[in-house]
């Protein structure tokens, strides 16, 4: 799972984090993938075919009237917990499963510096 990875190589470099926090926001409760608490900082891995990737993402060919509406709600799920993260001063990172592991990594830690440079 590519979220395991992020998380492995992530602790390798020394970073700690929280898995499997539910964030209650005003609107909604959020699980991202990876939390960053004293930082603010929410990190989601998608895969393609479950949040619809431009790029790698596909219709189903069978069951789409159960497939079609479900992911058009993951997707509009994933813009509507953005949203509120963000009003709730929080930086989201979102991740495509395809994403190589080292700008991955990249991505969170410059969201972590950011993080660090709006925090003093």
């Amino acid at each position: 799972m590519p979220e395991l990875r992020l998380r492995s190589e992530l602790h390798r470099a020394g970073y700690r984090y929280r898995v499997d926090l539910r964030l209650d926001l005003v609107g909604a409760r959020v699980r991202p993938d990876i939390v960053f608490t004293r930082r603010r900082v929410a990190v989601f891995v998608d895969g393609c075919f479950w949040h619809s990737c431009p790029e790698h993402g596909r219709e189903p060919r069978a069951n789409t009237d159960y497939w079609g509406p479900k992911l058009a709600r993951n997707r509009e799920r994933d813009r509507s917990n953005t949203l509120l993260l963000q009003e709730a001063g929080w930086t989201v990172v979102r991740l495509w499963e395809h994403v190589p592991i080292d700008e991955a990594v990249l991505a969170v830690r410059e969201a972590l510096k950011d993080a660090d440079k709006r925090a003093k």
